[in-house]
This record gives structure tokens, C-alpha cells and sequence, in this order.
């Protein structure tokens, strides 16, 4: 597909929508038949102060305690796999030691320089410690050299492109004090993501002031890195919801159309080559509707944990994600933090191979018996 034909999709009227959405069904149904993926997962925020201040965001937060200390973070971790997760989303705001000075203190008391030292430590603890556990870093932009120090640990890595607009760091945008979010600095980090092969997540965030156009920019920008290296396992689309607290608490979010146009348009875009993902419980009433438009995983979803990134929005139980998606027809299947066909690439750090082995099954899914609903 080309950018004009997409752009032309995106102002598709009511009729024309169907033929869209039956469009990008189609193609996921030959590629990946009725198979509807997700990976049951902890989430642990190490740290949520942060250098960036986007004005949509409620995860960054200043707290008494700037990081979490390891041995609580190890017990969600053990909690988590007594409940059967088998991820662990390792989450932090992005490098606040180099604009708070409560973090660099705390760093230093405990012994280390920087927040990376700090989760690479853990995510080896993660590994000494636990049996079916495996770590999806996701802290912010990170240089080649920081990634290659944590891959050893990691079953796939993420960072969300969100938006290839410079526009929207301009004065009154949502990511005017957010210098990281620069999208040259994030495609940047994305493309030597695949240059150390590592499988990869990185999505859209509609709704924040973009326009079509560079919406379809943003998701033709990863598909050309994508085709470049390889790695890219999963594009997440995901919609804005106003956070209470936030500078943007009263902007109205994306509609149910502007969804199910996106996540169509990007499984026209990306065809079955890499997986197309929706959060659930950003629209908990509606979300049955993203399998009609294409995608083929929930994405990450805790039985323990909240969503810390949005959370006012709590995840819907498994059991119920479950029932909606074999209700419209699909077969819901739990996988790891990195998908099948890097599995078969032997993509994964040695260290964590055995137990990834362990847990799939030929298809390259968590074995029946290992899953939990």
C-alpha cells in the first residue's frame, strides 16, 4: 500500500469503512488465521520520575521513594509468576537522574550511576531468581550501547515512536518539554534496535493533536525501518484517554471510528508480517470491535498489577478477554514477550532459552497446561 492510497482510507465514509474493515480482516485471517494473541504479564515501575513532562502523561509522578527497591520489585515478580506470567514489563520514566536530584542521590546510595545499571541488575536478579520469568525492557529512549548491556536479559525490548510530528513539540504541544520525544531520536534508537536484533515493540499514539497525514507518516516511518532490519515484532495502536491530573485531562479522545480506520489502515499497511495490537483496557466497552478491523494481539495484560502507564484505566480480566474474543468468533492463545517467529530465528538471549523452550509449544505459543485464564 502507498501513503496516497492510505491517506485516501482514512477519510473513508460509512460505507466505504466496512469494505476497509473486511479488507484488513481478511488479510489477518490468511495470515494468521483465527489465532488472537497476548502475553500475561506483571508490570513494574522502577522508577516514575521522569526527564520528559508530556501533557498527556500520568505515569510520571514525583514520590517520596524515587526508585522502587529491588527486593519489592522481586516480590511482585515471584507474585506474579505464582499467578503464571511469564512477563515482566520493566518500566521506568525516562533517565530522571539527569534532571532530578533526588534520583541521582538515590542512585548513588545505592551504588550505581545511572538507571540503566540500575534495571539491568534486576533484570539478571529476574533471571537467577525465577523459572518462567523473562524481561520486556520498555524505559525510554536508550543509546545502541545501553540496549546491547541489557539484551542479554531481555526476551524483546520496546519504545513507542508515537508520533513522527516535530510539529507536536512545538509551544503549547503536547511534547513541547519532552526533548526525547523527538522523532529522529526514537526512530533512531528503533533502527539499532534491529541492527542488534533485538525483537522489537513500538506503536502510534492517536488522538494527541496529530493529523492523518502524520499519522500514516509515523506508520509508514517503522514499516521502512522494519523492512530495513527485521525485528519488529508487534505495532501497537494506541488511543489517548485523558488522565485525571494532567494538562490534558479534559482533550477528547480518538473515537471508536478513528480506531478501527488506524488499526485497518495498519494492517493494510504492514499486512501479516508483524502483529497488530490494541489495548483493550483503554476502551473496555468497544473493544471487541479492533478484531473486525485486524488485530491479532491484546498485548500485554496483568492478573496482578495496573496498567501504571494509564491508571485510571484498569485491565479487563483474562477470563473476559477470553470469552469476548472466542464470542466474535477467534481463538485467544497466551504468548511470550517475544512472538513465534523469533523463536524460530533464535533471536532470544541464551540465558533465557531454555525456559522459552520449555514453555512453547510448535506454533511457538505458551504450551496448553502453561497458560492461565
Amino acid at each position: 500500500m502507498k501513503h496516497e492510497e492510505a491517506l485516501l482510507l482514512a477519510h473513508a465514509d460509512v460505507n466505504e469503512l466496512f469494505m476497509l474493515l473486511a479488507a484488513a480482516l481478511s488479510i489477518k485471517v490468511l495470515h494468521h488465521g483465527r489465532l488472537v494473541t497476548y502475553s500475561r504479564k506483571v508490570f513494574v515501575p522502577l522508577t516514575r520520575l521522569c526527564r520528559n513532562q508530556c501533557s498527556y502523561c500520568g505515569f510520571r509522578i514525583n514520590v517520596r521513594e524515587p526508585y522502587m527497591d529491588i527486593r519489592r520489585a522481586m516480590s511482585i515478580v515471584k507474585a506474579g509468576e505464582k499467578l503464571k506470567a511469564k512477563e515482566v514489563l520493566v518500566s521506568t520514566g525516562e533517565k530522571p537522574e539527569e534532571v532530578h536530584s533526588e534520583a541521582r542521590r538515590t542512585l548513588k546510595s545505592m551504588g550505581y550511576s545511572s538507571t540503566v545499571e540500575y534495571v539491568r541488575d534486576f533484570e539478571e536478579k529476574i533471571i537467577n531468581e525465577t523459572k518462567i520469568m523473562m524481561p520486556h525492557t520498555n524505559i525510554g529512549v536508550l543509546t545502541k550501547k545501553e540496549m546491547a548491556e541489557l539484551k542479554p536479559f531481555n526476551a524483546s525490548m520496546g519504545l513507542m515512536l508515537e508520533s513522527i510530528s516535530e510539529r507536536l513539540m512545538e509551544k503549547g504541544m503536547p511534547h513541547e518539554k519532552s526533548p526525547s520525544k523527538d522523532p529522529r531520536i526514537r526512530l533512531k534508537m528503533i533502527r539499532e534496535a534491529g541492527e542488534l536484533r533485538i525483537p522489537f515493540t513500538t506503536g502510534i499514539l492517536i488522538g494527541i493533536g496529530e493529523t492523518w497525514e502524520e499519522r500514516i507518516d509515523s506508520l509508514f516511518a517503522i514499516k521502512k525501518i522494519h523492512e530495513e532490519h527485521g525485528h519488529i515484532q508487534e505495532i501497537i495502536i494506541q488511543n489517548f484517554m485523558p488522565e485525571p491530573g494532567t494538562p490534558m485531562e479534559k482533550h477528547s479522545p480518538p473515537s471508536l471510528i478513528d480506531m478501527l480506520k488506524t488499526i485497518a489502515i495498519a494492517r493494510l499497511i504492514f499486512k501479516g508480517d508483524v502483529a497488530i495490537q490494541a489495548p483493550p483496557n483503554l476502551n473496555l466497552q468497544a473493544y471487541s470491535t479492533y478484531l473486525l478491523a485486524g488485530i491479532n494481539d491484546w498485548g500485554g495484560i496483568s492478573p496482578l498489577t495496573p496498567d501504571y502507564v494509564n491508571i485510571a484505566y484498569p485491565w479487563p480480566k483474562i477470563s473476559d478477554v477470553k470469552k469476548i474474543t472466542e464470542a466474535m468468533g477467534f481463538e485467544l492463545r497466551e504468548r511470550l514477550p517475544i512472538y513465534p517467529k523469533y523463536i524460530a530465528l533464535k533471536w532470544m538471549p541464551d540465558i533465557i532459552r531454555e525456559r522459552i523452550e520449555m514453555l512453547v509449544d510448535d506454533l511457538g505459543l505458551v504450551k496448553k497446561g502453561e497458560d492461565a485464564y
